[in-house]
């Protein structure tokens, strides 16, 4: 398999927005992602969607989700097009002066999530549910789709038991559905994402080439790095370096104060790096010094193994057919680890 090879004057463009040239224009990028939403909703036979989850929320209305906090912030998509956002607090008040493509922000109910989890009594979480599920209700009706179906892309029993007390229609299958067939195919500005996310990793592992030494801690390289990927404008969610005994078995998937040493192998992994909300899945390996013979193998096995996976990638080629190119159970020293089944390997897979 080859590189890509570059069009003429093609290439990443700058992080920074200016006026003298178009990179990822974010207006449009958040424009096309909510047609592609819409477009799918109306083929179906829902009045709206309520979305709870936090990639979804983004994906319809270009706010950066804290995450992991629950239902603190929701958003209603009907079939008309019209969106209106709940958010706890701050966070709607910001919304209101700073997101002025949302026209109708308001005060979010946390009915599920962090809030509820810290009330002390069922009758208070209780009155949070049903009181999500009202506003909602309201705003429905307000925007003529109160007698339709509500999709909702989390199957919450609770929240689909307060809505049902609305006398709200609910499907907890389609919306889910819809919002995965809009966000699998990507827009020109969302590809630019990727290759902007891809191309900020890449001077993360040059910053790692450039700390690397030995005597040198696994957190030192690894803190040169985050630095270097949050210089370009990114955000860091997850990743780690490692070195020598920690590279293989992949026990240790933290970086440690283990000092580098030579012969060493060195293996970062930026697996959640953010840009514009489109994130990494990115690893590389060092050498500290000439690597061995040994390693040399069992480097190209493993590139082989991996370009293999990518040639059967194609149009109508079927998940079965691509993991045969992964390694079997006496490539994946099954032995060594003592395990018997292919899934009890799943996770080496990844790296």
């Amino acid at each position: 398999m080859t590189f890509h090879e570059r069009g003429y004057m093609e290439g990443t463009l700058g992080t920074q927005a200016v006026d003298w040239e178009e990179r990822i224009n974010t207006q449009r990028l958040r424009e096309e992602r909510k047609q592609k939403a819409l477009d799918r909703l109306q083929d179906t036979d829902l009045g709206a969607m309520l979305l709870v989850s936090d990639p979804n929320i983004r994906y319809v209305t270009g706010l950066a989700m804290t995450g992991g906090s629950g239902a603190d912030h929701y958003t209603l998509l009907t079939e008309n097009g019209d969106v209106v956002h709940w958010d706890t607090a701050d966070h709607a008040s910001n919304q209101r002066k700073h997101c002025p493509w949302l026209e109708d922000i308001r005060y979010a109910c946390p009915g599920l999530g962090n809030v509820p989890r810290a009330s002390g009594r069922n009758s208070a979480r209780q009155f949070l549910l049903s009181t999500m599920a009202e506003l909602v209700a309201e705003a429905m009706d307000e925007y003529g789709v109160g007698d339709e179906t509500l999709g909702l892309d989390i199957g919450n029993k609770g929240l689909v038991g307060a809505f049902e007390d609305q006398g709200v229609d609910v499907d907890t299958t389609t919306a889910g559905e819809v919002m995965l067939d809009a966000r699998k195919t990507k827009t020109n500005d969302e590809i630019e994402c990727l290759r902007m996310v891809a191309a900020i990793c890449e001077a993360g592992f040059q910053q790692i080439t450039e700390t690397a030494e030995p005597g040198v801690r696994e957190t030192e390289v690894w803190g040169e790095a985050v630095r270097e990927l949050w210089r370009h404008g990114a955000f860091v969610g997850g990743g780690y370096c490692t070195s020598g005994p920690n590279t293989w078995p992949k026990h240790q998937a933290n970086t440690t104060d283990r000092m580098l040493r030579p012969s060493d192998l060195v293996y970062a992994d930026f697996y959640n790096i953010g840009y514009l909300g489109y994130r990494s899945c990115y690893y590389r390996t060092f050498s500290m010094g000439q690597p061995t013979q040994e390693q040399e193998d069992a480097y190209e096995i493993a590139r082989d193994n991996l370009y293999d996976v990518l040639e059967r990638i194609e149009p109508g080629a079927t998940t079965d057919e691509i993991a045969k190119g992964f390694p079997d159970m006496e490539g994946e020293h099954a032995d060594y680890y003592g395990a018997e089944e292919p899934w009890e390997m799943t996770t080496n897979h990844w790296a």
